[in-house]
Order: C-alpha cells, then structure tokens, then sequence
C-alpha cells in the first residue's frame, strides 16, 4: 500500500501554487509544498525550451541535462537506500510523464539510456551505469521498487522519441541472429502441407514436458490441428505464419485445467480485441515518421554468425516473466503490461521476436513464447501437487473481480494469482497479434 499512497500523493500535485497555503502543510504529506514548487520550475523549463528558438532551447535543454538530471537526480537514483531509490524513481517517472518537449525528452533519454545504438553484450550491459542500475531496480528485492521502476519504462516506451526503443530492444535484434536460417526445402514444404509449420517450437523436446502424463500435454500437432481450417482469404502458404495458428497458439498455450476465464462472463479473449486496436493505431501514429521496414531484414543479408544477445532489458523482463508463479500479482500485472507495449510496436523484427511463435529459435536463444512455454512445463507439473486446483484457482479470480467476498486465506494463492494473470497475458498476445495482423493485411 505504501507504493499507492505515494503514488497518489505525487500524482494529485498541482503544478500551480496559487491555491496551496502553509495550513495544507500539517495534513499533507512532508515535502509537499517543494514538490510542488519542483515541478512547477520543471513545467517551467519543458514549456520554456517548446517554445524557444532551436539554439537556445537545444543550450536550455543541455543545461538541464547537466545541472539537474546529471548534479541532482543521478546520485538520487544510484544511492542505496530503499526508501530513497523509491522516492527517487517515483520522481523520475513523474518527469517523464509530465515532459513535452521534444528537445528535452532527447536529453532527459540520454541521461537514463545513454546515446548507445550499438547491440548489447552480456560483458559491457554496465557501460552506462544508471541504465543498468535502473534496468536491474526491474527486478529488485523490493517488490515496490520494481514496480516504480516498470512503470518508468512503460511510461518512457510511450513518449515520441526513436531512441528510447532502439537502445532497450531494437538495436539486438537488427540482425535477427537469434533465428537458425533453414532454406525452404521440399521437407519443410511438406510439412506445412499436413498443417504444421517448419521451425516450430516443439513442447516435446522442452525437458520440463518429458516427465509429464501424455494426456496431460497439448502436443505441437494438437495445437495446430485445432485451429480453424484455411480460407480462400487466407491460403496456406502466403508468405506469413497464418494468423489463426498464431492466435491459437497463444489461446491454447494455458493447459485447459489452469483456465479459469471461461467460468466468469465477459473475461474471453475478445475483449481485448478493441483495447489492442486502439493501442497499436496510438503506437502507428508515434512511429510512422521513423521509416521502420515493412518486413523483416532479408535473412541472407544478417549477421547469422554473431552470437546473440536480447539486451539487458529484455533478459531482465523475460527473468521476471519465467517467475511469474512465484511473483506477487502486482508484480506480474506490471511485467506483462510492459511486454505487451513492446508486443504492440509495428516493427517487424520485434513481432518476430515477441509475437510468432513458430520463429526457428537458434541454439541457446529464448524468445517470449519460449519463456511461456517453459513456464507451463513448470504449471503442468506443479498443479499435480494441489489438491482441488481448478476450484481454487475459480474462487481466486472471483475475488480478484470482487465478485467474491474476501475469506479465508487460500493455500497456494501466490501461484493461483500467477496463473490467472498468465492466462490474461496470453489471450492479449493473442488480440495484439491478430490485431497487428489484419492492419498489415488491409490496403
């Protein structure tokens, strides 16, 4: 609750001190009266720099870059104490909602993303210090300091500017080497031909899927046998991994005993469908003066031999991703939220990597659907071990809709959460995808 309340106090301060007096003080909460006077001069200086003229508001913008964000703010965000780095972080995620100028949103992302744009290696992800430090802080010991830090960087994913996505993502994956080039073959066509698809992420060979029941598992064939058949709209083979197969595969990827959705009215996959829209038409209309390609790198022009890194935001997402039984819930509502903002960018190398799951991974790379896939090896073999699973799991989600009264604690509650917001996650990968699909597909 601490994160809330804090949360709220910084978010209901008016950037206006005509109407606040010292009586305000006794009930409000120490410090307020400063904040305010803080982010008035911040409004102040972001307004100031829109307006002026390009030398003088590139000369403002550099000045606030190095006697506030580089003399006040860092030492802030690197100190130790928790307390402190909260404070800190809630401060910094106010800045960046709040800063419009276009001038000083390129210096406020230098200053936490450093100008980088070469790919990431695992040996030098601390070359600028405060973007590793806030990149780690999204997987801190304190569960509300990793939330204030994904909020940041679900914030700054939003804001109009190019750089921000390409030092976090885009820049690892330009060379699209964590795919195993495979030239089409007569095989591979074959494949296809009986409704499976060449590169597909086999469950089967996943270790944490040998050890279960096989009338427990959803096979490869199974998933893709249950998808609808193909149209004279949508044929076989026309260049994409149909969307239907991807859809479902998303859709069936939660075995149907850890599903609980379908028990509650107006929970399906379809109500995501409109927020998805809305979403990436907002994010289309951010992007479209940055001239991304309308398809992916040809694979004969990448650097296949490069060893592949996802970058340290990724691996600090998809870290967090692979817990998510084991994360409070506020936790997991936060990571899935910053991975389906990345999911909704219409760049063709990031829907390969977080949205198709039929991707030919290469040896050692992990994608998001692989890291789902792992996580329900580790589902289907933990919901053995939990007697009454799928009641519980019910009355959990009843709850967390208030369509159930608070009782008594449930045991493994903790899990349960994580399985709910693991469905939820799937069925909006699934609504971003077709989303994203039918808006490449229309003229």
């Amino acid at each position: 609750m601490l994160l809330d309340d804090f949360e709220l106090s910084i978010s209901s301060v008016s950037c206006s001190l005509d109407s606040y007096s010292h009586k305000e003080d006794a009930s409000a909460f120490p410090g307020k009266r400063a904040l305010i006077s803080f982010l008035s001069w911040f409004d102040y200086c972001d307004q100031l720099i829109k307006e002026a003229q390009k030398t003088a508001a590139v000369a403002l913008a550099k000045a606030v870059h190095e006697r506030f964000f580089i003399g006040v703010m860092e030492p802030q965000l690197m100190q130790t104490s928790e307390m402190g780095i909260l404070t800190s972080t809630a401060l910094l995620h106010r800045i960046v909602r709040q800063v419009t100028s276009d001038v000083l949103l390129q210096e406020m992302v230098f200053f936490i993303l450093g100008e980088q744009r070469e790919p990431e290696t695992l040996a030098e992800i601390s070359r600028h210090p405060l973007r590793h430090r806030l990149i780690e802080h999204c997987d801190h010991i304190s569960d509300e300091i990793s939330i204030m830090t994904l909020r940041m960087f679900e914030h700054l994913l939003q804001k109009p500017n190019e750089h921000i996505l390409y030092n976090l993502v885009l820049r690892n994956l330009e060379e699209r080497n964590y795919t195993e080039y495979k030239p089409v073959c007569p095989e591979d066509k074959d494949v296809v031909e009986n409704g499976l698809i060449a590169g597909a992420v086999d469950l089967e060979e996943d270790p944490l899927f040998t050890d279960i029941a096989p009338d427990n598992t959803l096979s490869n064939q199974e998933w893709l046998s249950s998808s609808p058949p193909t149209t004279p709209d949508h044929p076989k083979n026309d260049g994409k991994t149909e969307v239907h197969k991807i859809v479902n595969s998303f859709l069936c990827l939660v075995p149907d005993e850890a599903k609980s959705s379908y028990h509650v009215e107006g929970t399906g996959y379809d109500t995501y469908l409109r927020d998805a829209h809305r979403q990436f038409r907002d994010y289309c209309a951010i992007c479209l003066r940055w001239e991304w390609p309308g398809s992916p790198k040809a694979l004969e022009k990448c650097n296949l031999e490069a060893a592949f890194f996802e970058g340290h935001f990724l691996k600090v997402l998809f870290d967090r991703m692979g817990r998510i039984l084991d994360q409070p819930y506020d936790v997991n509502l936060q990571v899935t939220s910053v991975l389906s903002r990345l999911s909704l960018f219409p760049h063709p190398h990031i829907h390969e990597y977080l949205l198709d799951p039929y991707v030919n991974l290469a040896s050692g790379c992990r994608s998001l659907f692989s890291v789902i896939v792992r996580v329900v090896g580790d589902l289907m073999v933990r919901i053995q071990r939990i007697q009454d699973f799928t009641p519980k799991l019910l009355l959990v989600r009843k709850r967390l809709l208030a369509l159930e009264p608070e009782g008594p604690v449930i045991d493994h509650i903790t899990l349960l959460e994580g399985v709910i917001v693991l469905e939820e996650f799937c069925k909006e990968l699934a609504a971003i995808a077709f989303v994203k699909y039918h808006a490449s597909s229309t003229p």
